[in-house]
Formats: C-alpha cells, structure tokens, sequence
C-alpha cells in the first residue's frame, strides 16, 4: 500500500488488490492557499465532509461520502458516521492491511465508531487544524484505536499556516521527529509487532 499525504486531511492511497493498481483519493477538497492538485483521476473518491468544495476528479470514480460498506475494484470501504450529519470517518481494507481516516474531528471517537475503526494497521489522524484535536486529544485519540502505524494529518503546511506544528504531536506521543518521507510503502509483512511507528509525511 502506498500512501501520499496531498495536504490538510487530503491522501492519496495506491493499492494492488489483484493485478491492477486501484488509486483512492480522500479529500481531495480545493484549499485557499499552497500547492494543491487541480485534478485528480482516481478510481475511488471518499469524502470525509461531504462532497461540497471538491477539485475537480478526472474519468468516473466511485464516490463515498455516506455512513454504509461497500467492496469496490478489490477494496472494502466501510464508513461510519461521524459526530455530525455531514462527517463521516473512513475504514479501507485491501493487501491484508487496514487503514482509518478520521477526517476533521475534534471530539473524542464513540463506542459505534471505535467498533469500526479500533486496532486498524494504519491511522491517519488529524493533530493540528484550529477545527480538530489539538496534539493531546490527538493522542488521547490514538491510544483509543491502538493501531500499528499513526500518520498525522491537518498540520501546519502551505495549505493550512496557522495550524499547530506536528511537532506539538510528535511531543505529546513522546516521538522524534524524523525527515519526512513523500511517500510510504506499507507491507503486512512490515508493521511493528509492538512499538507504535509514528511517520511523518511531507506534502506530495
């Protein structure tokens, strides 16, 4: 699994289920300010915030932006609500690996949503918009889904220059900080066994 951070809660997910690349996109919503794709062609779209505000998606993707399962080109999505009527909180199931997007959350995630998204192999959360947690609810967050790799999200960028810096979060975690990658391949084969893993990405 290949997985690219686009900026603010936006990633970019390549997965080879079968014997085609499957391209999934998540948020791909237009930012105000910084570097962003104008156009993306991906053969699954999730939006965690309803689809309002989108770029523009090249071809005809499937898209996701409502609480149910589905199995799609070889990937399972399941989606559960999220703390209001327009969010929701994604789970991705492909190459025997699990992945959770929280989306823009800043409250603490409910019993409903923890039977969902717990112990997942990767979780994208976000650690630093003015609109989500701060570096320890982030945390708080983290331990509650107990997964083997975190990835932070919405952090201070380009697109985002009065969010928190990751470092907050990487603090709080008791994590240093590490150059951050552009991209990371992920194999079953790969995860930590026990410690934690925290990676930080750059912006693609």
């Amino acid at each position: 699994m290949h997985i690219s951070w686009l900026g603010n809660t936006a990633f970019r997910i390549q997965a080879k289920p079968f014997d085609k690349d499957i391209d999934i996109v998540i948020d791909p919503y237009k930012q105000s300010k910084g570097e962003f794709p104008r156009s993306l062609a991906p053969d699954i779209c999730l939006y965690t915030r309803e689809e309002k505000d989108s770029i523009t998606l090249s071809g005809s993707p499937f898209v996701m932006l409502s609480p149910g399962e589905i199995e799609n080109k070889g990937i399972l999505v399941t989606a559960v609500q999220g703390h209001d009527a327009s969010q929701i909180m994604v789970r991705i199931d492909a190459e025997q690996l699990s992945l959770a997007h929280l989306g823009l959350i800043n409250k603490q995630l409910t019993n409903e949503q923890l039977e969902v998204l717990s112990e997942v192999d990767i979780l994208l959360v976000p650690v630093g918009h003015p609109d989500c947690f701060d570096a320890e609810a982030a945390a708080k967050a983290v331990n509650s889904i107990e997964p083997r790799i975190v990835i932070p999200m919405a952090f201070k960028s380009d697109n985002d220059p009065n969010a928190r810096p990751v470092e907050d979060f990487l603090r709080e975690m008791g994590a240093t900080a590490n150059t951050p990658e552009k991209k990371v391949i992920i194999k079953k084969k790969d995860l930590p066994q026990e410690d934690m893993q925290i990676i930080v990405l750059s912006k693609e």
